[in-house]
């Protein structure tokens, strides 16, 4: 609870609002799709031209380059769903089949940078991250999720807003899987109250070598988080969780915590809660990490390297995000100039847009 003492069944609540909703809702559904008009497009493109001849640094493009009133009626829109509406949105048909891959992080950056200020992903300082299998194994303590090819588990990023655009989809699987932490919060309440306050507690997690000066090398912060005003704000790595176990100050997995991740993780998994959805080249899904949590199923790429599936990243934070519990910005992260998640910052680690997956 936000005064730090531990809830018990009878004090949480089952929340509701536009972003508690059910996949098989969301799939009769095409109102998440957000597809891009001509103008809008055409628009795109002369700002793409407009900052690649100036050689600009990808990392220095901000909201006073993007004074073009269509994309930015573009981005209050997804600004709407993602921070005040369901939590996501897929924004389909940017021509990434005509322009360069810097072209690209050009027109993807400056959008992005519309919603808010893009973040550290690593300790390399990456405010433009790759998805792409590169060969890891996310089961080493140090290696990231979103690095192998395998199946992802369900969970929620360090910042705001998590947004990936589609450069290059795999030969076969690799949809992306997204589920209303809201509504595994209420069936958990539903069917086992116990086992969701087991998760309205604080819980012990690995930084993966990725912490601040000082810092622990672990952290602790509940998975679901009430707030005074009836919302719900979640933040849920299982991996990292079970990682933290390699430090001997760190207290044992309970039985009743791991029976509240086995169903926060098989309630996520079910096709009557979570939405799947493909990725084609040119879209851009955007995901409030805070009502969200999303996966991706395992996938068959392409031989060729040229070919391989590949999605750039932003991590973003938002000035007009959610309220958060004082512990997101205290104890796990640090925080922006405006307050918010400022994502994986290690001291004199310089912030990089790099071209290159590795």
């Amino acid at each position: 609870m936000m005064d730090g003492t531990a809830p018990v069944a009878d004090e949480l609540r089952p929340v509701s609002g536009r972003n508690v909703w059910y996949g098989p809702e969301m799939a009769r559904r095409d109102d998440w799709i957000r597809r891009l008009t001509d103008a809008e497009i055409a628009a795109l493109e002369n700002m793409v031209v407009r900052l690649d001849a100036t050689g600009i640094d990808i990392g220095t493009i901000d909201t006073s380059q993007m004074h073009v009133p269509v994309l930015r009626a573009l981005m209050d829109e997804v600004r709407q769903a993602v921070l005040h509406g369901t939590g996501f949105i897929l924004v389909r048909g940017v021509p990434v089949e005509r322009w360069t891959l810097r072209q690209c992080a050009i027109a993807y950056f400056g959008l992005g940078s519309m919603l808010g200020e893009p973040v550290s992903q690593n300790a390399m300082g990456h405010i433009l991250g790759h998805v792409k299998d590169i060969g890891y194994d996310y089961q080493r303590p140090t290696h990231r999720v979103y690095q192998p090819a395998a199946r992802l588990p369900y969970h929620c990023d360090s910042s705001d807003v998590v947004a990936l655009l589609c450069l290059k989809p795999a030969r076969s699987g690799g949809l992306s899987s997204i589920v209303s932490s809201g509504a595994i919060y209420n069936e958990m309440l539903r069917r086992h109250p116990e086992l969701a306050v087991e998760l309205c507690r604080p819980v012990y997690r690995d930084r993966r070598g990725e912490g601040p000066a000082g810092a622990d090398p672990w952290y602790a912060v509940p998975v679901f988080n009430p707030m005074p005003d009836g919302s719900l704000v979640t933040t849920y790595v299982r991996s990292s969780i079970r990682k933290a176990q390699r430090f001997p100050e760190v207290p044992r997995l309970t039985p009743a915590l791991e029976a509240a991740c086995d169903l926060l993780d098989s309630l996520a998994e079910s096709a009557d809660i979570h939405l799947d959805m493909e990725f084609r080249p040119g879209d851009i899904q955007f995901l409030n990490n805070h009502w969200i949590l999303h996966s991706r199923t395992a996938f068959e790429d392409f031989p060729g390297s040229g070919q391989r599936r590949h999605l750039f990243r932003l991590w973003l934070a938002c000035a007009d995000g959610p309220p958060l519990p004082d512990v997101f910005t205290r104890v796990w992260q640090g925080a922006t100039a405006n307050g918010r998640p400022a994502g994986i910052r290690v001291p004199g680690v310089p912030l990089s847009t790099p071209l290159d997956a590795i």
